[in-house]
């Protein structure tokens, strides 16, 4: 027996036992406040967590909103397709995940296996195109363009395509109404990418993993209007991914529809144009180079001179959005990508960067009379001018003698332009300016140029004015480069490059001389030349170009205007400016322009021109041709085509016939004409939110380009007599036959699409 007292053996054990207590109520407590911090403090978020974790949801994309021209023509819309689809919740319930049903599918979609299977996984970091990038409790689609053949088999044979669906459902359409493609304009639609959910997930309009974002063009601009707000029925499921019930829905809400200043006619008859003077072009021979142009891309603007708005707008080469629609192919997106595409997803038009050549000496003419030149004093426009041992010629060597600053516009004298760009070279300080004033480059930047005009187009360039700033930042750049590869007495690109080492960033004689006609480093594009065009056409004010003319709800009952929005005036006097628009009037009268405008009644609608012939290193000349009347501007350029008469001009006059209708004999009638004033009127919207597209015409395309062969439901609209007081246009299709082939290649032609002349001043 132990000798521990009793009482002693008895105050050890209550001692144990009151150290348990203490343990188990420390740990009750402990207990308790994780449960109070877990259900309390972060209650609502563990709810909503482990709600996610039990409830999926279903989207119902919302139907996109219509792209629409300026008379309610559609020109990208949703058509209804036969959509077959698959369950994947269905197809892994079965014991080989359903391969058997998506192999039977594919035998009758006329598909392989292993593409139908590729559809309907899911993606993820690992898994390339195709995949599935939405939820998995929706239905995936396998194709959209099945046939009612196919369609009917899959649903009468139910018991075999368990999880199958065959419905119709909305499918992007890209109209290309009369075959005006608009393609580069409209942009296209493909899934939206995780980055950009997460991106906009606190944001207004946040993305679903189902959502299709519009990629360039109005699709992009426009995108959050034109895509509305998809539905969601939400579904709770089990740990096992069976669904168990129903939660809340939300509603969808269809996109709004989108009403543009765009002509589908008018933009056909440019495409068609643009094409047509690339073709004709390919067939002169370039007396520089001994070889026929390339003619290897152009761009085309038609603008409203009074607001800005586009009318049309092609570029080429082109290519159809359509090829987007559903996913395209890998074929399809080299095809359109690829080095040897020529890269048709580029809009040139806003994109597309140029020395402007003769065309930028409006820019020139100003900047010399804000220097202190007379408009009106004499000026000689020899045959050439020689600075420090180089000769700078003027096109085809040609001497007018003294004259004005209207008469060298008329005449695109290159040497007038030279001597005035030199003297205020000299006058700023030569190679050590002081304090240069810079007039010739500070009104290129008053003209807009050097920055984005503003556009309701995604990714616009700015194009370049290689003024001082410009060239020192540029030098820097490229110094070491320079340095390494530069020889003294090396090829040409070998001593610019030696030059350029030594002295790259100085601003020397010949750059300011090569400047003033619009060649050297200066770059534009054909939007800001046409906004500038047309701001001489109405007075002098610079818009910002506009596509879209109105948003309007899918009820119709909100109507949001697009208004023109101007940036800026030209820095012209209104006295230069008059005289400035005589002498373009002038171009087209008896000018460099005058043989392409043989005929047009200047009495009735006074034409302004200024042709232009770009040299670029290594290519052929680039053509331009600029224009306006008081209606529009229009302005065209194709990339190694010639002359701007000689290419672009006989396409610029076509256009123009068709917008006023111009006959053969210089007649006007108006109901032959497309759009001979701009359309200021929205179309009309009916009670129910529809806008409907004007009758189609039956015989449009072929009277007006008689060389398509359109079936009647690609045939342009005729003008809405209400709004414009015109009927249909129609030409005499042997006449204008004759007319185009004397306007391309024939008739009193003063030279071919290229013509000879300096390697360095062109008209």
């Amino acid at each position: 027996m132990s000798n521990i007292p009793e009482t002693g053996r008895s105050t050890r054990v209550q001692t144990r036992l009151v150290v348990i207590q203490v343990l188990v109520l420390s740990l009750l407590a402990t207990l308790g406040g994780r449960l109070w911090y877990l259900q309390i403090r972060q209650g609502d978020e563990y709810a909503a967590e482990a709600s996610g974790n039990h409830v999926q949801q279903v989207v119902q994309p919302a139907p996109r909103g219509s792209i629409l021209d300026a008379r309610g023509v559609a020109l990208a819309d949703n058509e209804t397709r036969l959509v077959v689809s698959a369950s994947r919740t269905d197809l892994l319930k079965m014991k080989d995940d359903g391969k058997a049903v998506l192999t039977k599918l594919a035998g009758v979609l006329g598909m392989r296996p292993k593409d139908v299977m590729d559809k309907v996984r899911l993606c993820d970091a690992e898994t390339p195109q195709p995949c599935w990038n939405g939820s998995p409790y929706q239905p995936i689609p396998v194709t959209d363009e099945a046939t009612p053949k196919q369609a009917l088999q899959i649903r009468e044979r139910a018991e075999d395509f368990p999880g199958i669906t065959a419905e119709p459902m909305a499918v992007r359409r890209y109209a290309a109404p009369g075959k005006a493609n608009t393609g580069q304009v409209l942009g296209y639609l493909s899934p939206v990418t995780d980055e950009e959910i997460k991106k906009a997930e606190n944001t207004d309009s946040p993305f679903l993993r189902s959502d299709q974002v519009g990629r360039s063009g109005l699709e992009r601009q426009y995108d959050k209007a034109l895509r509305g707000k998809a539905g969601v029925t939400r579904y709770e499921v089990d740990n096992l991914g069976r669904v168990i019930g129903e939660a809340e829905s939300d509603p969808g809400v269809p996109g709004s529809n989108l009403v543009t200043s765009l002509d589908a006619r008018v933009q056909r008859v440019a495409e068609y144009e643009l094409n047509e003077a690339m073709k004709a072009a390919r067939k002169e021979m370039d007396r520089n180079t001994n070889r026929l142009y390339e003619a290897d891309a152009g761009a085309v603007v038609v603008m409203e001179a009074k607001t800005g708005r586009v009318v049309a707008m092609a570029s080429n080469p082109t290519y159809d959005p359509n090829a987007w629609v559903g996913g395209i192919s890998a074929k399809d997106y080299k095809r359109l990508t690829g080095k040897e595409s020529n890269y048709p997803l580029l809009n040139r038009a806003t994109q597309g960067q140029a020395a402007p050549g003769s065309i930028f000496k409006v820019v020139s003419t100003s900047a010399a009379v804000e220097a202190g030149y007379d408009f009106d004093g004499g000026y000689d426009c020899s045959s050439s001018y020689s600075v420090g041992g180089q000769v700078f010629k003027n096109f085809e060597s040609a001497s007018y003698g003294s004259i004005d600053l209207g008469r060298a516009l008329e005449l695109s004298c290159d040497t007038v332009y030279y001597r005035l760009a030199h003297q205020e070279w000299k006058k700023d300080g030569g190679n050590n300016p002081k304090n240069p004033n810079d007039y010739f480059y500070e009104a290129a930047h008053e003209f807009g140029l050097g920055k984005e005009t503003g556009i309701d187009l995604p990714n616009e360039v700015a194009g370049r004015v290689p003024d001082r700033e410009w060239k020192q930042k540029y030098w820097e750049a490229n110094k070491d480069a320079w340095c390494k590869s530069g020889k003294k007495d090396g090829s040409y690109v070998e001593r610019l490059a030696y030059e350029g080492c030594l002295e790259g960033n100085k601003m020397r004689a010949g750059d300011a001389i090569n400047y003033s006609i619009g060649q050297g480093d200066t770059l534009v594009t054909p939007i800001q030349m046409a906004t500038i065009y047309a701001a001489i056409s109405n007075g002098g004010t610079l818009y910002d170009p506009s596509i879209g003319k109105a948003i309007v709800s899918p009820d119709g009952k909100d109507v949001q205007a697009i208004t023109p929005q101007p940036h800026g005036k030209l820095p012209i006097s209104k006295a230069t400016l008059a005289k400035m628009d005589d002498a373009l009037a002038g171009v087209a009268t008896r000018g460099t322009a005058a043989w392409r405008f043989e005929g047009w009644p200047q009495d009735e609608i006074p034409m302004h021109a200024k042709t232009g012939t770009a040299e670029v290193h290594g290519k052929q000349t680039t053509s331009w041709f600029a224009t306006y009347t008081d209606d529009y501007a229009i302005v065209m350029t194709i990339s190694q085509g010639g002359t701007g008469s000689g290419a672009s001009g006989p396409a610029v006059r076509n256009i123009y016939d068709a917008l006023y209708g111009v006959s053969d004999d210089g007649k006007i009638d108006r109901k032959k004409a497309l759009l001979p004033e701009p359309q200021a009127k929205l179309p009309a919207i009916k009670a129910d939110g529809t806008i409907p597209a004007p009758k189609i015409s039956k015989d449009i395309v072929k009277d007006l380009l008689p060389d398509e062969k359109a079936s009647p439901e690609e045939e342009y609209a005729p003008i809405d007599e209400q709004q414009q007081g015109a009927t249909t246009p129609t030409q005499n299709g042997d006449n204008r036959d004759t007319r185009r082939h004397r306007r391309r290649g024939g008739g009193r032609r003063r030279g071919a699409a290229g013509g000879s002349g300096s390697r360095r001043a062109r008209t």
